[in-house]
């Protein structure tokens, strides 16, 4: 059992890992959206094309408010911290439950 259990917290971990990194990527496009950025930068261009398919999701649900305030990373930015702030404890936990 405890093989289970590491493989849960190192799950967590991991979880953990790519959802902070993820969260800066989403502060970072949101911080360049501020600039008027060269689009054909390699930077600005990852930026857009890793954050863009849920910014836009997130778009269709909730729409620019007075046509230039965009609250999708901000709302991208709280789901991700409620994922942090939930799935990775109930990952760690049910590690310890099981080791």
């Amino acid at each position: 059992m405890f093989l289970i259990s590491n493989f849960l917290f190192a799950l967590a971990k991991l979880v953990e890992i790519l959802l902070g990194v993820y969260m800066w990527i989403v502060i970072g496009r949101a911080i360049i959206s501020w600039v008027n950025p060269d689009p054909y930068n390699p930077i600005v261009r990852f930026l857009h094309e890793v954050t863009e398919p849920l910014l836009s999701r997130i778009r269709r649900m909730i729409p620019v408010i007075g046509g230039s305030i965009d609250f999708s990373p901000m709302i991208l930015i709280l789901a991700i911290y409620f994922l942090m702030s939930f799935l990775v404890p109930t990952l760690k936990h049910m590690a310890a439950a099981i080791g």
